[in-house]
């Protein structure tokens, strides 16, 4: 007889699958279902799409990992690498999300000393693996959820069709329409609870798609014609801009004597780039939009006085 053990954590049950079949056990739905308590749907559910990427097969009813594949040491540098990097990304993810995944880099990692720092930080969502995930379910096989938003005294049931799972400036949004209107909408995730998945499915039009990879910011708005904003780089930085720039859509208008340039951005909100400009004064500034220095000069002369 199976114990049955409390295992409420997708994330966990799949790593333990996972372990379990690396090691060469061939494990059955039922046996699965009444160990972690949940339904065999759910196990199914699983193998069949949870774990689609890894090269698993059902035979005779149960599941097994085919010959010849493991989850070993890597042995390529280049894998190293990588794995390295993404290793120290996690920890700028929260304590909770970067204890689990180092869990599971540490079955392909067998060093104790990384040479690699990364500085990253991003508000934890350890305690939101559940939800995640079934959002990236949904976004997948592009279904609607209806989810419960509260924030503060607001509390209200949504039915959304969920785009993208983003952050910006370190905090984790759901980007999503609302099947009401299918306004374009950003709802902050750790408010987001009780999803599930509506028999409805949505299309996404490209532009929006266009829309979301431009984006600079959780301030971008669907309903503007996105537009140019071109900023002056002083020498003194202009190197930066030219190893990262700030957007998929910079572009270079012009390169000076003096070693300083001219780059434009599109963006759809003033708000994008303001803060952005803020951050890197006297450095980075506006030629135009005059407009936006107007705003931002005025800004400058509030906070002085």
């Amino acid at each position: 007889m199976a114990y049955k053990h409390d295992y409420d954590k997708i994330l966990t049950r799949l790593t333990i699958i996972l372990s379990r079949l690396n090691d060469g056990e061939a494990l059955s739905v039922k046996v699965l279902a009444e160990e972690f308590n949940v339904s065999d749907r759910t196990i199914q559910r699983d193998f069949n799409e949870r774990l689609i990427s890894f090269p698993i097969y059902q035979d005779k009813k149960k599941w097994k990992m085919q010959d010849g594949f493991r989850l070993e040491k890597s042995s390529s540098v280049e894998e190293v690498v990588v794995l390295d990097i993404m290793e120290k990304l996690m920890e700028g993810a929260g304590r909770t999300f970067s204890t689990k995944a180092n869990k599971l880099l540490s079955k392909i990692k067998n060093d104790t000393v990384n040479p690699i720092y990364a500085k990253l930080d991003m508000e934890d969502i350890g305690d939101k693996l559940k939800e995640v995930q079934e959002l990236e379910s949904a976004i997948t096989s592009k279904q609607c959820i209806v989810c419960n938003y509260s924030f503060e005294k607001y509390n209200k049931t949504l039915e959304l069709k969920p785009l993208k799972i983003a952050n910006y400036e370190g905090f984790w949004y759901l980007i999503a329409l609302d099947t009401n209107n299918d306004e374009l909408k950003k709802y902050y995730l750790k408010n987001i609870s009780q999803i599930s998945l509506v028999d409805k499915n949505y299309t996404i039009d490209k532009n929006l798609d266009n829309l979301l990879e431009n984006s600079m910011s959780v301030w971008f708005d669907e309903n503007t014609t996105p537009y140019r904003v071109v900023l002056h780089i002083s020498k003194g930085v202009a190197k930066y801009f030219k190893r990262k720039p700030i957007s998929k859509s910079q572009v270079t208008e012009a390169v000076y004597k003096d070693g300083s340039l001219d780059v434009s951005v599109e963006i759809t909100n003033d708000m994008e780039i303001i803060p952005f400009v803020k951050y890197w004064i006297p450095s980075v500034e506006i030629v135009k939009p005059a407009r936006i220095a107007e705003v931002i000069k005025s800004d400058l002369l509030d906070y002085l006085s």
